[in-house]
């Protein structure tokens, strides 16, 4: 019997191990509380990203902006909304080491294409990981 349809494969028994660390691209792309929108969705589409934290004021206040938020921002805040007034200031915060497959079942409860990576020493964001990361590495 033959068939043109491939055969079944195994699940990547490799992905369970992986970390988020192992899926992260290092570094944030970010902007300032007070910048507008505008400049918020300039900084999204110059760096081909997708959430862009928002450093606040004080050292440990942050957030995130994504580009969902930045969607509904455009009909329902005033002209002159700000990337703090739009940042989520309690995204979904993971472990570097925490492993990939729990992360990606958090991000599917909490229903959010975007964990923002922590430092557990000094909890600031050291990256954000997105559901796209999560694809790549799932990709081998």
């Amino acid at each position: 019997m033959t068939t043109s349809e491939p055969l079944p494969t195994a699940p990547d028994l490799r992905f369970g191990s992986l970390t988020v660390l192992d899926a992260l691209q290092l570094g944030l792309i970010d902007c300032p509380a007070d910048a507008d929108i505008r400049t918020v969705a300039r900084t999204m589409a110059a760096h081909g990203v997708h959430c862009v934290v928002v450093r606040g004021s004080d050292p440990d206040g942050w957030g995130i902006v994504s580009d969902l938020d930045l969607m509904a921002a455009l009909g329902s805040q005033p002209a002159g909304a700000t990337a703090g007034q739009l940042a989520a200031t309690d995204p979904l915060v993971v472990d570097p080491i925490d492993t990939l497959e729990h992360t990606a079942q958090l991000m599917v409860e909490h229903q959010t294409t975007h964990a923002v990576v922590v430092d557990p020493v000094t909890s600031r964001p050291i990256g954000i990981l997105s559901t796209l990361d999560v694809a790549r590495c799932l990709a081998g």
